[in-house]
């Protein structure tokens, strides 16, 4: 078993070079450090649905200032931006580790989480719809051209994505399948056509929820796009051959400018974090318009390796009994 997980390292690592290569040359990217955490209480760390408690401890050199462990860097890289003095039609790229200890395990989720994080300088008038779609279409030209170079090192690893990625509003989506939860839809869309980006999540749907959860704070899910609905962000998701089922593999987005982050903070309640740093650092224009997201390594890695477990390429904590029922699958967790 050892040299077969030993073949799996070298897979992962084969994929996670090809695929950050096309990244960055895909969207203009410049890799940089990213830290694992930051401080509480400056508004920094990603939120995600506004429920999950991030890993904290105190620092003894900062007189018992508290950290907090990353979610993601979806602020944070924004701050970057200013910070680099990055123009416009340029990005950065990260290497982003995080801890969500809140999340439940699953064949696609465990405690720990590892993502190309990534954030581009854009012109005001490109906060548009059309802008999002032509970055996704990028974003997916490398995915499956890594796909393909994949299949051709490994041919037992067979290429399944379509050549084109299919877009579809939450609210179409909606109107498509209204007798369907939103992750029964997922499914439905993935499956009919391989390969699609739903725009608009986090806006409140005509049957009253959103498709899922948004933070306030970063992704403009509220604006009016020019397709006439709501929203410049959304998620790429892929069908998974071997779970059968949509599989997620990116969030991403146009981010909220002073107009939107106002509005979608008070649908939340949440207008008492404008006093934290990062929000008053956007609200008085000191950060630049931006597109970003975070894009999966392991998920990448098990759906380019087809694998049918996330242990099987990344190293996290599981339960041992997990580990015994699982190995009993020929599924070995690394």
């Amino acid at each position: 078993m050892g040299r077969n997980l030993l073949k799996t390292e070298q897979a992962i690592t084969f994929v996670k070079n090809i695929f950050s290569e096309k990244l960055i040359q895909a969207l203009n990217l410049i890799p940089v450090s990213s830290p694992l955490v930051v401080l509480d209480g400056t508004g920094i760390n990603d939120d995600l649905n506004g429920i999950e408690r991030p890993v904290g401890f105190p620092i003894k050199s900062l007189n018992e200032q508290r950290a907090v462990v990353v979610h993601s860097l979806a602020k944070w890289k924004r701050v970057r931006l200013e910070e680099l003095e990055i123009k416009p039609g340029e990005g950065i790229l990260t290497d982003m580790r995080a801890l969500r200890p809140d999340e439940d395990y699953s064949p696609i989720h465990s405690i720990y989480v590892d993502q190309w994080d990534w954030e581009k300088h854009i012109n005001s008038q490109n906060r548009t719809l059309v802008y999002l779609k032509d970055t996704v279409i990028k974003i997916y030209q490398a995915l499956y051209e890594t796909e393909h170079e994949v299949a051709e090192r490994y041919p037992e690893k067979q290429a399944v994505l379509p050549s084109d990625i299919h877009f579809i509003a939450s609210e179409e989506l909606l109107a498509k399948y209204p007798n369907l939860t939103p992750k029964e839809r997922e499914n439905a869309i993935a499956k009919e056509h391989g390969a699609v980006f739903i725009h608009g999540i986090g806006c409140e749907l005509s049957n009253g929820f959103p498709h899922d959860g948004r933070a306030a704070d970063y992704d403009d899910w509220s604006t009016d796009n020019e397709n006439g609905y709501k929203g410049l962000n959304g998620d790429i998701l892929v069908w998974n051959p071997i779970l059968h089922t949509a599989f997620e593999l990116s969030s991403m987005g146009i981010r909220v400018d002073k107009k939107a982050l106002l509005h979608q903070l008070e649908l939340r309640g949440s207008l008492e974090r404008t006093k934290l740093p990062f929000h008053d650092m956007l609200l008085n224009d000191q950060l630049p318009p931006s597109i970003g997201g975070g894009i999966g390594q392991s998920r990448v890695c098990m759906f380019m390796l087809k694998k049918a477990h996330i242990g099987e390429v990344q190293v996290s904590i599981w339960d041992g009994g997990q580990r015994e029922l699982l190995a009993s699958q020929n599924i070995n967790l690394l």
